[in-house]
């Protein structure tokens, strides 16, 4: 154990915005000082007039420990012996006014269990990672030519401990060891998780934070945590985190007129607060700001092994207007809506962690038509390594609600995304925001009576793995969740045992087999180089055709989607290539809780043109099938 302490270059770096490491400085960190060992406590509260730290290890005493100022930055510290790990402390800080506040730390590694909301003094330095091979492979290569096939999860909601008097959670490591089974089953390629940062209500699903640098207690301790992630990379599986930059709660012991004053909000209201949502807006303009949010991400990389980031809600930082009515909002310095602040902490952001990390992910929630969010920054770009692609998910699910006899009228909504597909890298999203608040589950947003609803699932999640970019589904739409997702409650595992959820179960695995399986699903994905129509235009019968290329041209993908319940017989698909077409998915078959219908399980292309292709190939489709060959 060694001393930590606070420099001038500590305190400079930090007002300047660019102390990467202020996480291993402000905070709770055990240390050693004469030969006694304990814990350093270090907080920003560059208006207060005094701090002290209050705790079980002095009784909560409020004058048994004050903290030094250590200068006009505002940083206090203070070291005291005989503190170990699992105390619980928190801030007292003394306004100019006299008031008093008592914050939890912005830079505790662990906080007690809500509804308590004090932090917790832990050491997160005595793990031993033995992820070595995945780490060095991970920084070895890219994203945009392999697969990332991402299972968006909630722990807390997963699967829970059956008839549990408490809330009956799966803790960090019971979770690794049944998440890394079912991952490996499915043949996903990365976990996505929601709320792993601290934050005391449930029902904000981890977006509302308190604790940035604190992977919440409700599942665990930290360490814990980490054998989580390291459980996952021993078995070749990616972790990316939902991390929220955009806003905080409004909690009192939390970020929120922190030492009396807005230190990490603007304090304009018009600037600093979200009306629709009732959060706080962090001030991007301020360099401790910058430096906090920076700091965060790399302490996940580092300390955590984090592969990845998915970052909500760009769009509400990007425009000064977003959610906002005239007068709640204030132009730039050029009198429109960009807020140029927010724009130059991503591209600080991003050239920082994907520079030192190249194999990491920065993921950007982004809905609106901002160019170049995945952009290189030199370029103008925000340097985001993929965009969810939020209109291919809106046309995707209002077309997909349609009764088929309406889809002839709507057939552009499934073609429109590749017009634009080259303008960014494109995860294709299903998350959880599309299936909670009434819109439904995937499943039950489809028509008809039950079986057409899987079968149109099955059709849907074909185009979806055919189209280009990258994919994401979350927890439950696997197998056909029924029920809109809800965090009081685990997943409806039991729908596991009918027909009809077991047969989507397994067909989602045949489409993450093959996805993986074949290169020309993948690592061409965001130019025409990749995709091509077949017949995009075919709206009479509300049919797709199109295939995917191999940059050997070897090994492609034929893909015929019919979205009616109509039969279309000898029905002809212009090909590239002459020679066989060997079936490889049939979205009908009775094992994936299909009718039966069969479909050639080889096709010979003829001279025949069709669909600008000089060859061509007939087969009756059956009612809502998709069919994937390869060549």
């Amino acid at each position: 154990m060694s001393k930590v302490f606070i420099s001038k270059d500590d305190q400079y770096l930090f007002a300047k915005g660019t102390h990467y490491d202020i996480y291993k400085k402000l905070g709770a960190h055990p240390s050693e000082e004469n030969g006694k060992k304990g814990t350093f406590f270090a907080v920003w509260a560059p208006n207060a007039e005094a701090v002290y730290v209050i705790g079980t290890f002095n009784s909560w005493d409020e004058k048994a420990h004050q903290m030094k100022n250590l200068g006009p930055g505002g940083i206090h510290s203070l070291f005291i012996p005989g503190v170990g790990v699992n105390e619980l402390y928190k801030y007292l800080i003394i306004t100019p006014s006299g008031e008093k506040l008592y914050k939890a730390d912005p830079y505790a590694n662990y906080a007690e269990l809500r509804p308590g909301t004090a932090s917790k003094t832990t050491d997160i330095s005595q793990f031993k990672w033995t992820d070595n091979a995945w780490m060095r492979e991970r920084d070895s290569k890219g994203h945009t030519g392999n697969p990332v096939a991402i299972y968006e999860c909630h722990i807390g909601s997963w699967m829970r401990h059956p008839g549990c008097e408490d809330d009956g959670f799966y803790t960090y490591r019971e979770f690794a060891e049944r998440i890394v089974e079912y991952l490996k089953e499915m043949k996903y390629t990365h976990i996505e998780l929601i709320g792993i940062s601290e934050y005391p209500y449930d029902g904000s699903w981890g977006y509302q934070v308190t604790g940035y640098f604190a992977p919440t207690s409700r599942y665990g301790e930290p360490t814990d945590f980490m054998y989580l992630v390291n459980l996952l990379h021993r078995n070749k599986i990616g972790v990316i985190l939902d991390w929220v930059p955009a806003h905080f709660c409004t909690d009192s012991h939390g970020l929120g007129c922190f030492d009396g004053q807005c230190i990490y909000e603007h304090p304009d209201p018009r600037l600093g607060e979200h009306p629709d949502w009732g959060t706080k807006i962090f001030n991007y303009g301020k360099t401790e700001v910058k430096n906090f949010l920076i700091a965060n991400a790399l302490y996940w990389i580092r300390e955590f092994h984090i592969d990845g980031i998915r970052v909500d809600a760009v769009a509400s930082m990007l425009y000064l207007d977003y959610g906002k009515s005239e007068g709640q909002w204030v132009a730039n310095e050029y009198g429109g809506n960009k807020n140029l602040e927010a724009i130059e902490f991503f591209r600080h952001l991003n050239s920082v962690i994907l520079g030192a990390y190249p194999g990491f992910m920065s993921i950007a929630e982004e809905s609106t038509a901002w160019p170049l969010v995945t952009g290189m920054v030199e370029d103008g770009g925000l340097g985001f390594s993929f965009k969810w692609n939020m209109g291919w998910m809106h046309d995707f699910c209002e077309y997909m609600k349609l009764d088929p006899y309406f889809r002839r009228n709507n057939h552009h909504a499934l073609t429109f995304a590749m017009s634009y597909n080259n303008a960014e890298n494109y995860i294709l999203p299903l998350s959880h925001d599309e299936v909670v608040h009434l819109k439904c589950s995937m499943v039950n947003k489809m028509p008809g009576y039950m079986t057409d609803k899987y079968a149109n699932l099955r059709a849907g999640y074909t185009y979806m793995f055919g189209h280009s970019g990258k994919k994401l589904l979350f927890m439950g739409q696997d197998f056909g969740q029924e029920r809109e997702w809800s965090e009081e409650r685990e997943l409806d595992w039991y729908l596991l045992n009918e027909g009809h959820n077991k047969g989507l179960h397994e067909y989602v695995k045949e489409l993450l087999k093959v996805y993986r399986k074949y290169p020309c699903m993948y690592e061409i994905d965001n130019d025409w180089g990749g995709f091509e129509w077949l017949n995009a235009d075919d709206s009479e019968r509300s049919t797709y055709s199109f295939f995917r290329k191999a940059k050997s041209g070897r090994n492609n993908l034929l893909f015929v989607i019919n979205m009616t319940p109509m039969t279309w017989e000898k029905y002809r698909v212009g090909v590239p290539k002459k020679g066989k077409h060997k079936l490889l998915l049939n979205s009908c078959e009775e094992r994936f809780g299909g009718c039966g219908a069969e479909i050639p399980a080889e096709l010979v292309s003829e001279p025949v043109k069709c669909n600008s292709q000089k060859n061509s190939l007939t087969f009756d489709i059956p009612p809502y099938c998709a069919a994937v060959y390869l060549f």
